[in-house]
């Protein structure tokens, strides 16, 4: 039993059951035992890999998407360069190395992380010197925004409901003599179709930061994109955990494990609706970053001696490594030009 699962079990014990996200919460960012408050989890030395840990050429691509959407609006002066959950600090610098061709933008950019663990703020600034950490979006100054969150909303809390003959029931976490399991909670009224069985999942968290966002983009001007893996109004249990690059029980060793849930792309485009921003159509990783230019780019780099260029580049790109299982979505205001790499969604925030 882990530190953190003795406290857990003990909670359970005097209150009863917690829902999943409570128990995402508790397990990422408890601030003794919690994964993201204690560790580097990233890299070949960690628990799992980041598509900017694998090759620079990703940063670059995503920083050169953001300079073109900067110019697309007239080259705004200051502007926030923001990312949020930006781990070890790697995309952000290489963003920042791409930026720097695109002449006054870097000199324009005040850059931004959102971040919450103590621990990670101190590895950024270990990588990229005095910058800004902020504890959510709402505390982001009033300039035009300008955001790229690669992995960030699958690692927040979800809440997971099961249809039963009875209706739609919420999984909670409770105890068994072996320890933690998951349980069913009281029938709740939730509005989707299901059959006994189903399970479906929903991010609070991440819908509210998506149309906070939005509103920001739509009133002060920018562009933001945010990649990770998921679907579509997905079915399903997605709850995993990640540990020594592995699989494992997501119940088994709380605070020592990485926990995340794929996301709902269709609430994120919903939630950006609302906010008053113009809304992409999802795109996969692969498309978008061979739209970008991604195997010139590699190919040049290999070129010039890069060796694990091509290799790189194929999993970030191919259908069967990141290409696929990764999506990217987009937000712009109304008037300006696409993010490059995307199209407007065709939908309304009530059936997006």
């Amino acid at each position: 039993m882990t530190p953190l699962a003795g406290i857990i079990a003990a909670r359970i014990r005097a209150t009863g059951p917690i829902g999943l996200a409570e128990y995402m919460r508790i397990c990422l960012m408890d601030s003794r035992h919690g994964y993201y408050a204690t560790r580097d989890p990233f890299g070949a030395a960690g628990d799992f890999t980041t598509a900017p840990e694998i090759h620079q050429m990703f940063g670059e691509m995503c920083g050169l998407a953001l300079a073109q959407a900067w110019l697309d609006q007239g080259r705004p002066a200051p502007f926030t360069l923001v990312e949020p959950g930006p781990g070890r600090g790697t995309l952000m610098a290489d963003m920042l190395r791409a930026i720097r061709v695109v002449p006054g933008m870097a000199d324009a950019a005040q850059v931004a992380l959102i971040e919450a663990s103590p621990h990670l703020r101190q590895v950024q600034r270990d990588r990229l010197g005095d910058v800004l950490h902020l504890d959510g979006i709402e505390d982001l100054p009033d300039n035009p925004l300008f955001l790229i969150g690669n992995e960030f909303i699958d690692a927040l809390p979800i809440r997971q409901f099961q249809m039963t003959p009875e209706g739609w029931r919420e999984r909670m976490v409770g105890l068994s003599d072996d320890g933690l399991r998951m349980g069913l909670g009281p029938v709740v009224p939730l509005n989707r179709p299901g059959q006994p069985g189903d399970i479906v999942e929903d991010c609070a968290e991440g819908a509210a930061f998506a149309e906070a966002l939005a509103r920001r983009i739509a009133a002060q001007g920018g562009a933001a994109i945010l990649i990770d893996y998921g679907g579509w109004n997905g079915y399903g249990d997605t709850f995993q955990a990640l540990r020594n690059h592995a699989p494992e029980d997501p119940l088994s060793r709380p605070g020592e494990a990485d926990l995340t849930a794929h996301v709902d792309f269709a609430a994120l485009a919903a939630a950006g609706l609302r906010g008053g921003a113009v809304v992409s159509r999802p795109v996969r990783q692969g498309d978008w970053l061979e739209a970008l230019g991604a195997p010139a780019r590699a190919a040049r780099l290999a070129q010039a001696g890069d060796t694990g260029a091509m290799a790189a580049l194929r999993r970030l790109t191919d259908p069967s490594e990141m290409g696929h299982l990764f999506k990217a979505i987009a937000f712009w205001p109304t008037g300006a030009p696409p993010v490059p790499g995307f199209e407007a969604l065709e939908a309304h925030a009530d059936d997006a």
